[in-house]
């Protein structure tokens, strides 16, 4: 149960405006245990005469700690960095745009949403084939392995390889798992959910886990040679107009 009025509390705290503030990571993923804690993500509007000024910018504003004991991971970009990284092959700026699960929203949020659209291309696959192989290594890292980077090694994979073959978002690995039909990440979901006790793999599961990774990044690099995906974003300007807009609403505000 996601607890939305600590998460809007938080928000609140921001020392700016906020264009949207969603969730990432486990509860957005599809598998938060019970001490997950939350990770809040969006995008912030600097003043225009910090934006446009001499003096440091704080483009992006960071915190982790404790909110009445839950542990809080909080990161926003201001709007003129989270739209330049719109425009680049970064898969986490979609995710935390198009997330189902949203804290503070604005008109210019879903405004932004129907101009990312123009955003995705087929170079989006180099992401995922890079954060996938990031997470096995992880996976390999711990003796024994450890169920969670397993999943995240799936869901990055299923994410890829759905916003190759139709452009849309999908970042919960069991919704994604109806496509797709996994047998095993329903029995894995559980495993880390229920807690640390059944969290690792034994030998022979691995085993069967390489295989499973090895077949899946090959479905991910056909997927991304095969796609009909844009080999560029056609959004710049679109994307131009609305940060103007957001800048000139702040200067009139004054």
């Amino acid at each position: 149960m996601i607890d939305y009025e600590l998460l809007r509390a938080e928000a609140a705290r921001h020392p700016y405006p906020l264009l949207f503030a969603t969730i990432s990571g486990a509860h957005l993923y599809g598998f938060p245990s019970p001490d997950s804690d939350y990770d809040l993500r969006g995008a912030h509007v600097l003043p225009a005469r910090d934006a446009v000024g001499l003096l440091p910018k704080r483009e992006t504003i960071e915190f982790a700690g404790l909110r009445d004991g839950v542990e809080m991971d909080l990161v926003t970009h201001d709007v003129h960095k989270f739209f330049s990284m719109l425009l680049k092959r970064n898969g986490y700026v979609l995710e935390q745009l198009y997330s189902p699960l949203v804290v503070r929203t604005t008109p210019e949020h879903e405004e932004l949403k129907s101009i990312a659209e123009g955003c995705i291309t087929r170079h989006h696959s180099h992401h995922y084939l890079g954060f996938a192989a990031t997470q096995w290594e992880l996976l390999r890292k711990h003796d024994p392995p450890r169920v969670k980077p397993l999943l995240y090694v799936y869901r990055v994979i299923l994410t890829g390889i759905c916003l190759m073959r139709t452009g849309r978002v999908e970042a919960n690995l069991l919704r994604l798992n109806e496509e797709f039909q996994l047998p095993y990440v329903a029995e894995l979901v559980a495993r880390k959910v229920a807690g640390p006790e059944k969290g690792t793999l034994a030998a022979a599961e691995l085993k069967f886990h390489e295989g499973e990774y090895a077949r899946l990044i090959a479905l991910l690099e056909r997927a991304g040679a095969e796609t009909r995906l844009r080999s560029e974003p056609e959004s710049r300007d679109a994307l131009n107009h609305l940060l103007v807009r957001i800048r000139l609403r702040d200067m009139s505000s004054k």
